[in-house]
Order: structure tokens, then C-alpha cells, then sequence
């Protein structure tokens, strides 16, 4: 793709959420490289003086607690994780703050659970909360809450990558920049010969995925897998993503110029409006619908609603207008919904005929058990199994 093309796509962003990795912030010794923190400002601030309204999710919190507290390494009990997380979190925001501060900017600290996206109110509350921060020139510095959120401190694949996504989804016209410690999404595992960067992917299919080549770390928790999830993600909403080096000299304001590094990711077409986002990638599922080969491919092919003979199994307990998986019978989920029915009435009338509803409950208050326009399909059609 030309650069000018390149340039087309991102600055076409009104927000800029700027996703940056445990291993791009620490240094050889698995410390926070201060240095590295004050470049990465100078770049962010450099894009918020160019009219861009800029948001930083940003890892490193533990790293930057094993350097404060002065520890030979990373703990492994949880409570001591939790512990480093919250001394580190404060070093953390007060590193960014010194260096913004020298560039005329302030950061703000926005610490996220799950749950704090999974609840539509708070969700909104959110949203806000970071608009009025970007309306007053501060660079908000978003992170997993590291000193509640068990998951993201005790799992491989943290949720960094994702809530980067979800972010993203915050704001109507996105534009998602993963720096990370490769250059980019490479066409084979990087290490071997003639491995090359790919610079434009025009949609994350299954051969994308395949691409992915994760490593170990004992200070990383991502992965590619995860990062191009992520890029599904947001692409699938309308929006770009590029995955690119984090420590490649001034990147972010090269890649705002429409130079040519790292990997694109064009955005589809037909994006996703913000509702529909935090319904297929914000909220998290309290149930699982199992559905007929008929139904997965009505629901892929932009068909009608779900209704309740398509369904073949009811899992978890739910209630109405919770988020639930649409899944094959193989559990490969294709999409997520908000029910109309709780899980105790969808027992009752899973496989049935809408006309047979109301002789079954007494009533029968809709005729699809999630309408169409309160669904959203996660699966790319080149990702789904036949």
C-alpha cells in the first residue's frame, strides 16, 4: 500500500488508542526503562499537538513494581503479584506524568476490570469519563487493575491486547496501534530465513492466524495470537489497526505521516456501530446457546433473528437482556446477543416453533429469542469450521 494511502486510513481516525507491551516498556533486566517511557511521551504528545486525541493503554505495572521495590525477579505467589502490581502502577503513572508534564501534558490513570466494560451503564460511564479527559488535553493512561484482576496477573496471555480492543471500541472512529517487540505481523516464524514483514493484511482469515508465532516470556504476557485477535476485533468494527515495533525511532509519528512500517490491518467496510461493539467484544457472556448447523448459517449469512427452534442447548443461568454466546453444537461460538428470554423459559422452549411459545410459558412477548439487531457475529466467515 502507498504511504499516502497508508496515511488516508489513519488520520481518517478521530482517536488514537496506542496499545504498548510489558517487553517494549522494560529494559534487558526486566526493570521499566524510564528512557523508553519518555520517548514513547514525547511521541504521544507529538500526535496530541497534531490534533489527534490520543489515549495510551499501557502494561508494565508489575515490571515497574519488581524494579521500585528492588526484587531479583517476578514474584509467583499472587498476593506478592498484587502487591508489586499496586507499588508499580504508582511508579508507573508517575514516570508518564513527569515526562508528559515536560511537554506541556498531563496523564490521567484509568484502572479497568472486566466487569467495569461488561456493565452497559459503566461501560458509557467510561466512555465519558475518557471524552472529558480528551477534551481537556490529557493523555488518559488506561491498564488491567492489576491488584484485583486475578486472570491478568496469573494467566500466559493477559488482557492487554483485548482491552486495547474494547478501548478502541469506545470511540466512534478508532484507529488501534499495538507496539510491540517485533516489527510486525511476519509471513513465518521470524527466525527462520527470508521471514518479511507483511505490511497490509485486508482480513484477519485463518492463514492470518496462522501466522502467529508466540513466545515465552517471563516479562510478557501477550502474544501475537492475542494481538490479532485484537486486530479481528477492530476491524470487524470498522476501524484500522497496525501492529508495528515499539522501539523503532519515533513511530508513532511516522506512522501518522503514512510511512510504511509494521503490518496494517484495513478495516471492513461495514463497521460496527458502538452498541453493537460492547455487545459482541465489551460484555462478557453469562450463558452459552448451542444452535443447529440451520440457525449458524442463517446467523453468518446475515440472516434473521434467532429464534428459539434453532436452539438445540441452554447453558449457564441467565436472565433477560443478559449477553449470551451463540455457539455450534461444537461450542465454536459465531456470535453474541442480548436474550430475550431467561435461561429457565429458553429450557422450555428450545427447538419449539414460535406459535408454540405462548401455549408452552402463556405468553409469548417475542418471537425471536435474540433479534438481529441486538447480535453481533464475532467469527470472520473465513474462521468458521464447516
Amino acid at each position: 500500500m502507498e504511504d499516502n494511502c497508508r496515511k488516508s486510513v489513519l488520520q481518517a481516525a478521530d482517536t488514537w488508542v496506542v496499545k504498548v507491551g510489558s517487553r517494549v516498556l522494560t529494559g534487558p533486566d526486566g526493570m521499566l526503562d524510564t528512557e523508553q517511557v519518555g520517548r514513547l511521551a514525547a511521541q504521544l504528545s507529538e500526535l496530541a499537538n497534531a490534533g489527534n486525541r490520543v489515549v495510551l493503554v499501557s502494561s508494565g505495572a508489575v515490571a515497574a513494581g519488581v524494579g521500585k521495590l528492588g526484587l531479583a525477579s517476578r514474584p509467583t505467589v499472587l498476593s506478592q503479584l498484587q502487591a508489586v502490581a499496586a507499588v508499580g502502577q504508582a511508579h508507573l503513572i508517575q514516570t508518564y506524568e513527569q515526562y508528559f508534564s515536560s511537554h506541556g501534558r498531563h496523564a490521567a490513570q484509568i484502572l479497568l476490570v472486566a466487569d467495569d466494560l461488561d456493565d452497559r451503564t459503566r461501560y458509557l460511564n467510561v466512555r465519558n469519563t475518557l471524552v472529558a479527559l480528551l477534551r481537556m488535553g490529557v493523555i488518559p493512561v488506561v491498564n488491567e487493575n492489576d491488584s484485583v484482576a486475578v486472570d491478568e496477573l496469573m494467566t500466559t496471555f493477559g488482557d492487554n491486547d483485548r482491552l486495547a480492543a474494547m478501548v478502541a471500541g469506545l470511540f466512534e472512529s478508532p484507529a488501534l496501534v499495538i507496539l510491540s517487540d517485533v516489527a510486525g505481523v511476519y509471513d513465518r516464524d521470524p527466525r527462520l530465513e527470508g521471514a518479511r514483514v507483511v505490511s497490509t493484511i485486508e482480513q484477519v482469515n485463518q492463514d492470518v492466524m496462522d501466522m502467529a508465532v508466540d513466545k515465552e516470556s517471563q516479562v510478557s504476557k501477550g502474544g501475537m495470537s492475542s494481538k490479532l485477535q485484537a486486530a479481528q476485533f477492530v476491524t470487524q468494527s470498522g476501524a484500522p489497526v497496525v501492529i508495528a515495533g515499539g522501539r523503532t525511532p519515533n513511530v508513532l509519528p511516522r506512522l501518522w505521516a503514512g510511512e510504511e512500517l509494521g503490518t496494517l490491518f484495513l478495516p471492513e467496510a461495514r463497521g460496527l456501530s458502538p452498541r453493537k461493539r460492547w455487545i459482541g467484544f465489551s460484555a462478557q457472556p453469562m450463558g452459552q446457546l448451542l444452535v443447529d448447523e440451520g440457525a449458524c448459517e442463517a446467523i453468518l449469512s446475515g440472516g434473521p433473528s434467532l429464534l428459539a427452534i434453532g436452539i438445540v442447548s441452554v447453558q449457564e443461568d441467565f436472565g433477560i437482556g443478559d449477553v449470551v454466546s451463540i455457539c455450534r453444537l461444537d461450542g465454536e461460538e459465531i456470535a453474541r446477543g442480548l436474550s430475550n428470554y431467561s435461561s429457565v423459559d429458553l429450557m422450555k422452549i428450545r427447538g419449539q416453533r414460535s406459535p408454540e411459545i405462548e401455549e408452552i410459558l402463556g405468553h409469548c412477548p417475542y418471537e425471536a429469542v435474540i433479534h438481529r439487531d441486538n447480535m453481533t457475529v464475532i467469527v470472520a466467515a473465513d474462521l468458521r469450521g464447516g
